[in-house]
């Protein structure tokens, strides 16, 4: 599978359960007359031998894509790697995390061990395991607030899966909209709400990457003790800055990217 499949795979499968990212990319399409430029794509995984990073990197490893850095996240037990394209400078830079089960509560653990342990190991040694979602078919609305309760992270795979978390419109490829500001300024006329968790925008043109991003789509899920709100995904903008050397900045800030990950936090769109 080349890279051009993999990407539109993982579109079709984040729009399909976060259709505001399709009206938002629209939006700026129609704005600039134009195809929107994408920054990077993000996937969440947790470090389960069966299914951490070392097993979803896999197929973009093979479509040309290649390690460039790795990022640690203590407070929420997470670490994460970077990738780009080894040929194409142009192509969407991805960004896998994984949640360090053995830094989390060990019913948490266990929560999480046990839902793994109901898929068969074909599942996760498919090499297409990053498109499927939720590949484990009953959920508990139980479970998913014990994990919510300690980590908003781990909740949201629980009910989500293997899927694109969130895809980042390039806000320097714009030629109407020049600024994160005005770019968060167009998304709130047009009826989105903002994550302000560490601000607006999160980084710094000193810092050399603004970031900013919607709240999560909400959906209703049926889960084994009936039907409930919870969050998927989110769309991020993302603005790079020159380094010394004149090129532009391309790797992440730990902060920043650590208030991004809020995005899909349920609390923040009561």
């Amino acid at each position: 599978m080349n890279k051009e499949q993999i990407l539109e795979r993982l579109w079709n499968g984040y729009t399909a359960i976060t259709p505001s990212a399709a009206k938002i990319n629209s939006l700026f399409s129609e704005l600039e007359g134009s195809k929107i430029a994408n920054d990077h794509i993000a996937i969440r995984t947790f470090n389960d031998e069966r299914v951490c990073i070392d097993v979803l990197e896999k197929i973009i490893i093979k479509a040309g894509y290649q390690a460039i850095d790795t990022y640690e996240f203590p407070v929420k037990k997470l670490e994460a790697r970077h990738y780009q394209h080894s040929t194409d400078a142009d192509a969407p830079k991805i960004f896998i995390s994984q949640l360090k089960l053995e830094e989390i509560s060990e019913e948490a653990q266990r929560l999480i061990k046990a839902t793994l342990d109901t898929v068969d190991n074909s599942v996760f040694q498919d090499e297409e395991l990053l498109f499927k979602g939720r590949v484990w078919e009953e959920i508990s609305y139980t479970v998913y607030e014990t994990l919510r309760a300690e980590s908003e992270y781990a909740a949201w795979m629980y009910i989500c899966g293997f899927c694109a978390n969130h895809f980042t419109l390039y806000v320097n490829t714009l030629s109407k909209l020049d600024s994160l500001e005005s770019v968060n300024e167009f998304i709130k006329e047009n009826g989105f709400k903002m994550n302000t968790s560490g601000g607006e925008i999160k980084g710094s043109p000193e810092q050399l990457l603004e970031q900013s991003s919607v709240l999560a789509d909400t959906q209703e899920l049926e889960f084994r003790e009936g039907t409930h709100t919870v969050t998927t995904c989110y769309y991020e903008f993302a603005k790079r800055y020159p380094m010394e050397n004149g090129e532009l900045y391309n790797g992440f800030i730990a902060a920043s990217a650590d208030k991004i990950f809020e995005s899909t936090d349920l609390v923040a769109q009561s």
